[in-house]
Formats: structure tokens, C-alpha cells, sequence
């Protein structure tokens, strides 16, 4: 017999200047080290939009701009499926501060192979190269 897997939607932003964009580093859980772009959990009557604007208020103390849907991914980790909507942003105003990661750091496009990316990133930095 089959049974479902917990599924987890969450929104994600690619922070953008000019050729670089910006990656983080987790800094807690499961998934402790590996990098990935900065978001969350959607909250209960939140737009994705709105959703990603106050998760990277919460995480890095900076406003962005939201603007197009880049891609939705949907991976199977062992213990759930993740939908991750990932939006293309930049920053309006703030220094990126570090509340939940242990790292950042600004890769350009040709170097976004250079950190170990979470599973469920690694498609998606493949599409971003290819641009």
C-alpha cells in the first residue's frame, strides 16, 4: 500500500545584480550546509509574493523586489515532496544581513557550480547557467 508523502510548498528568490546571484547557506536542520536560494513557508492568506517579501524581511533584514516567476520545482526528498516557486528579485533596500545562514555569498552565473547546492536546487542552477 502506498502512502503519501507530506508535501511542502515553499517560495524561494533569486536575488539578482546584474550577472551575480545571491546564495545562502543553511544554517540549522536536516539539510544543515547545504546551499540554497533564501525563502520559506508560505503563511495562511499570503500570496507567494508576498509570502517570499516577508520571509527575506525575516531571514536577511532586507526589502526586495518580487518579480516574475522564474520556475516551480517539484522534488521528492525521502521524506516529503517539495513545490518551490522561485521568483526572480532584486534588493530595494537593506545589506542582506545574515539572521538564519550560515553563509552568503554573491556567485556569478559561470560560478554557480562552486557551493554544494540542495538537491532540489541543482536543476534549477543548470537552467540559470543557461541563460
Amino acid at each position: 500500500m502506498q502512502t503519501s508523502k507530506k508535501r511542502i510548498e515553499v517560495v524561494a528568490a533569486i536575488i539578482t545584480d546584474h550577472n551575480r546571484i545571491f546564495a545562502t547557506q543553511r544554517g540549522y536542520g536536516e539539510f544543515k550546509d547545504g546551499w540554497e536560494f533564501p525563502g520559506g513557508k508560505m503563511e495562511a492568506g499570503e500570496t507567494p509574493e508576498q509570502a517570499l517579501a516577508r520571509e527575506i524581511r525575516e531571514e536577511l533584514d532586507t526589502e526586495i523586489a518580487v518579480g516574475d516567476l522564474f520556475e516551480t520545482v517539484e522534488y521528492d526528498y525521502p521524506a516529503f515532496h517539495l513545490t518551490m516557486h522561485c521568483f526572480w528579485c532584486t534588493v530595494k533596500s537593506g545589506n542582506l544581513v545574515l539572521k538564519e545562514h550560515e553563509a552568503a555569498r554573491w556567485l556569478p552565473r559561470e560560478d554557480l557550480d562552486s557551493v554544494d547546492w540542495l538537491p532540489a536546487d541543482r536543476d534549477l542552477i543548470e537552467k540559470l547557467k543557461n541563460l
